[in-house]
């Protein structure tokens, strides 16, 4: 009995503090980190949820599909996996049950679901401090990068600079 309870104590600890209740039919944009190398970005999957399960657990998940250039693309995400930043509702539509599978055999037109109106600002209201810390960090790093790269294009432009004047000083001697 008591490793069930610490299994669970560190299941909650993992969790997020708060998720956004992301729906079938929704129309989500999923931030995602990735890394590649040694360098972290932020990468966005917009798309409809066509299935959610464990909707109160820390395995909660979201399944994602969008068209990309004329092929279904499915992504699962787990909504309190660490690796994504934040999950926005664009927008939400009327259906009739959970898993939206028949999706997946249509395209265009006979695809479309009918859209259902929304507080968007209240739903998408949802604020995890560690998140935006981690998003902040990034987007410094990203900008301390980019001032290095400029002052190394600086210091080379400015070599090359010196060695045109030391020619063009050669040049009026002769």
């Amino acid at each position: 009995m008591m490793s069930f309870e610490l299994i669970n104590k560190v299941n909650q600890a993992q969790k997020k503090q708060a998720v956004v209740d992301a729906r079938s039919g929704d129309t989500v944009r999923v931030y995602q980190k990735i890394k590649e190398g040694n360098k972290e970005r932020i990468q966005m999957f917009e798309g409809v949820v066509i299935r959610t399960d464990n909707k109160g657990s820390h395995t909660s998940r979201i399944t994602v599909r969008k068209i990309a250039s004329g092929v279904g693309v499915e992504k699962s995400f787990l909504l309190h996996s660490p690796l994504i930043e934040k999950v926005e509702i664009v927008r939400r539509a009327k259906v009739r049950r959970k898993f939206l599978s028949f999706l997946r055999k249509r395209s265009g037109k006979s695809a479309r679901l009918t859209a259902k109106n929304f507080d968007r600002v209240a739903v998408n209201n949802v604020h995890d401090a560690k998140a935006e810390a981690e998003a902040e960090r990034l987007k410094e790093e990203a900008a301390q990068a980019a001032a290095a790269k400029q002052a190394e294009k600086d210091a080379a432009q400015a070599e090359l600079d010196a060695k045109a004047a030391e020619v063009e000083a050669r040049h009026k001697e002769a």
